[in-house]
């Protein structure tokens, strides 16, 4: 797709964040084949994303489903009449290895991405894994090493900050409208597994599970988007509800960590599934030398701006409702504060997957990116058993 460079605001790495409207495509669009592994809560939003991103975004690369794959004959069968895919499959190898399936979106569980995606690049087939990368670190760097080996697009499915009112954020720091950046809390907190009596499941079992590796990764990732990469942190990770009906936990229920960005920030993060009351708690404040940034994902269509060139008789946060002055908010509504939602976000996912396909150059989070929020999440853990502080990248 042939965008120009003053609409473009796909995160590509490296780049200052700046608006993007809505594409403009300049040569006839061309289908290419898509197939998802998984056919759960991510499935089933990655397929009405990819039936969807075309007419939203009018993209150059529109998605055909072309197969999904789950566990079982009868269910890929379920998911596939449900969402319109041509066909099904219980085997991922039929999935990968199928020429009619042009790229690939995994959302299947963390254990199974690093073989899904090592074959899915041997045979030079672009890649949308949902985060976490992998079950650990060197899952993540393996899936690195083999979708830089092999060219290809690739991305991690950071959706949250993709909404119109995150990227805003993001781009009011670059542009230095809050000053020099000074302090960042950011939080993950919901209540899904707040009640003791919840019965144990597959969440509640491995490290991977947990919520250092289930929930963390999405404000680690927003913490590197919108303030940069951290030099080093301090950690904690506790299960609080050791046993539940069906089995003991294995896994952290609540982590903090606080840490020191590489550009002199102090920060503290906290992540929880234990968090009552909290249904969608991914929320930060971000202070400046000039101002200061709020936000809350469970009011997801607005954000909170304190600036203090504002006259002192009016000087306060002020609620700024997203609408399409704001960016990926027009292609989706014309009508300010009428608002995006969780699939939405999901939608221009699938559109920067499919930018970076057609353009051939990186979108951000690519896996490398993906690789930093790994690296953090190991080294938080690593802390939270030593009780020290870590660098992220030890010298020496």
């Amino acid at each position: 797709m042939q965008v120009s460079d003053s609409d473009d605001n796909r995160f590509a790495t490296g780049c200052k964040p700046v608006f993007r409207k809505g594409a403009v495509v300049t040569e006839p669009s061309t289908e290419i084949g898509i197939g998802i592994l998984g056919g759960g809560y991510m499935g089933k939003a990655h397929s009405v994303a990819m039936a969807s991103v075309g007419a939203v975004f009018d993209t150059a690369l529109r998605p055909r489903l072309e197969m999904i794959c789950a566990s079982t004959p009868e269910s890929a069968e379920r998911y596939r009449a449900a969402f319109g895919f041509v066909r099904a499959t219980d085997d991922w190898r039929v999935l990968v290895q199928d020429p009619q399936v042009e790229a690939i979106v995994i959302a299947t569980p963390q254990l199974t991405h690093r073989e899904i995606a090592e074959a899915a690049f041997a045979l030079g087939k672009p890649v949308l894994c949902e985060k976490p990368m992998g079950a650990d670190l060197a899952d993540a760097e393996a899936m690195v090493a083999a979708a830089e080996g092999s060219g290809t697009a690739n991305m991690v499915g950071y959706n949250y900050i993709r909404t119109p009112a995150s990227q805003f954020a993001r781009k009011l720091i670059s542009d230095g409208v809050i000053g020099d950046v000074t302090w960042f809390r950011g939080e993950h907190t919901e209540d899904f597994l707040a009640d003791p009596k919840a019965p144990a499941t597959w969440r509640t079992d491995g490290m991977a599970n947990g919520t250092m590796g289930d929930l963390a990764p999405h404000m680690i990732n927003a913490a590197l988007a919108l303030i940069g990469p951290i030099d080093s942190l301090i950690a904690e990770a506790e299960t609080v509800h050791k046993t539940r009906p069906g089995g003991e936990v294995t896994n952290d229920d609540h982590a903090q960590i606080m840490c020191r960005f590489a550009n002199g920030t102090m920060g503290h993060m906290f992540f929880s599934r234990i968090a009552t009351g909290r249904k969608m708690g991914y929320a930060y404040e971000i202070t400046g030398t000039k101002g200061a940034i709020r936000f809350d994902q469970e009011d997801q269509n607005a954000i909170w701006l304190y600036k203090m060139s504002d006259d002192e008789a009016e000087r306060g946060f002020r609620k700024i409702l997203t609408g399409p002055a704001h960016p990926d908010y027009e292609p989706f509504c014309q009508g300010p504060g009428h608002g995006t939602g969780y699939q939405d976000q999901i939608i221009i996912e699938a559109r920067d997957f499919l930018d970076a396909i057609h353009s051939g150059q990186p979108v951000w989070p690519t896996f490398r990116d993906g690789l930093d929020v790994a690296r953090i999440v190991h080294t938080a853990l690593a802390s939270a058993q030593t009780r020290s502080w870590l660098n992220i990248h030890p010298k020496g």
